[in-house]
């Protein structure tokens, strides 16, 4: 485990050593053994070496209602994973905050699961690399002219999840990075904002979201404090058809905000970085059938990467998200059909040299598979379509030729 704090007591633990030294009740092992944790084990030098006043010697002790206090509390551990209520505070907190997450997004007749979804999972993303930061002895305070800044009422200002995942050697792999940068980069666009449900659209980062947090939360803490015991497989009501899919999608309209952000944030990256499980992770479901009945009853079945199953899988998928593109000409033809004929190839290239929009913050296209091409998304159609709509006069067919 990278960046394992071995031995650092903090300074409340500290104070209460110095007041269990000060009683002459307690020897060296029996302090130790109320500081030494799951998470992070002290070697019994250091209580020597405060007992001696070689460390810490300008700490001041508790007082004794505080001793009193952490005693009768103590063990304060959570019940369901053995770590310390105060000591591991911010791993506790990252857990829960996570499970909250999900247990919304998964309750039902919630209108706007995705917005509380993200909010939150930033909050237990932010929590988790605080309790990382800690345990390496990163300082994760904000600084100004080497003085730690304050908020009005003079807290310690910490670093938000941006922040923290710009910091060198932070746990957080590509995949997951990209991912929580997708979501923060949503969070940003709506909030305070009403939106249209943008749950199915989002569907896929939001699971990897997950998946990444229990990774990095077992790879770096250990493989017992992992979240699935806690959060177990939603069931469903329903089964969808292609039909009754594609008319709940009908009824799911992005705003335009989100949608640009997204499709900017897509062009942004490789398509390697775009197929990483770990920036948007997609499940086939399929009816099993098994030829025994109990091989049937498993609702879940893992296939191995390589196989042709994987492989065929890997293909409906794909045909599935792949954004639709379109080229200059079906643009044309499209808003032709729409009942503008006048609009040809020289007004679209017109249209969009005035707006940009091959600008990568626009999110309304993306270069093509091979050189000098250019692929268009939904969001440019919708834009020449507005467009059109503005200047009818000067697209539709009654217009005299050579009217501008």
């Amino acid at each position: 485990m990278a960046g394992r704090n071995e031995g650092r007591l903090q300074r409340w633990e500290v104070a209460l050593v110095k007041a269990m030294l000060g009683t002459g009740r307690y020897n060296d092992q029996q302090i130790l053994a109320h500081f030494t944790r799951p998470t992070r084990t002290v070697n019994h030098r250091e209580i020597g070496e405060i007992r001696q006043e070689v460390r810490h010697r300008a700490a001041r002790p508790a007082s004794d209602e505080q001793l009193a206090a952490f005693l009768l509390a103590w063990p304060d551990v959570d019940p369901d994973t053995g770590l310390s209520v105060r000591g591991d505070e911010l791993l506790l907190k990252a857990r829960e905050a996570m499970i909250a997450a999900v247990h919304t997004f998964n309750s039902a007749g919630l209108t706007f699961r995705a917005e509380i979804f993200i909010t939150t999972a930033v909050i237990a993303w932010t929590y988790l690399l605080h309790a990382w930061f800690a345990r390496a002895g990163v300082d994760y305070r904000y600084r100004e002219g080497g003085q730690v800044k304050r908020t009005a009422n003079g807290a310690d200002m910490f670093w938000e999840l941006g922040r923290c995942l710009r910091q060198p050697g932070n746990p957080v792999p590509e995949g997951a990075r990209n991912n929580l940068e997708f979501l923060i980069g949503i969070r940003h666009e709506i909030e305070h904002r009403s939106t249209s449900r943008i749950d199915d659209a989002l569907g896929a980062k939001l699971q990897a979201c997950c998946i990444n947090f229990n990774e990095v939360l077992q790879t770096q803490f250990g493989r017992h404090f992992g979240l699935e015991r806690r959060l177990p497989l939603a069931l469903q009501f329903v089964t969808f058809d292609a039909g009754q899919r594609d008319a709940l999608k009908a009824g799911r309209t992005l705003p335009p905000n989100v949608e640009t952000m997204m499709d900017a944030f897509h062009a942004g990256l490789t398509d390697d970085q775009q197929a990483d499980p770990a920036f948007a992770y997609r499940v086939a479901f399929v009816p099993k059938v098994g030829a025994k009945a109990h091989r049937s009853d498993a609702a879940i079945e893992f296939v191995k990467p390589g196989t042709d199953e994987a492989r065929e899988i890997s293909r409906v998928l794909l045909k599935e998200v792949d954004k639709p593109r379109y080229t200059a000409g079906q643009i044309i033809d499209r808003i032709q059909a729409d009942g503008f004929p006048r609009f040809n190839q020289t007004a679209h290239t017109r249209l969009w040299k005035e707006l940009d929009a091959r600008a990568a913050d626009k999110g309304f296209g993306r270069p093509g598979d091979y050189s000098g091409s250019w692929v268009w998304f939904d969001t440019w159609l919708e834009r020449v379509r507005a467009h059109c709509q503005e200047k009818a006069e000067r697209y539709r067919a009654d217009v005299p030729a050579g009217q501008p």
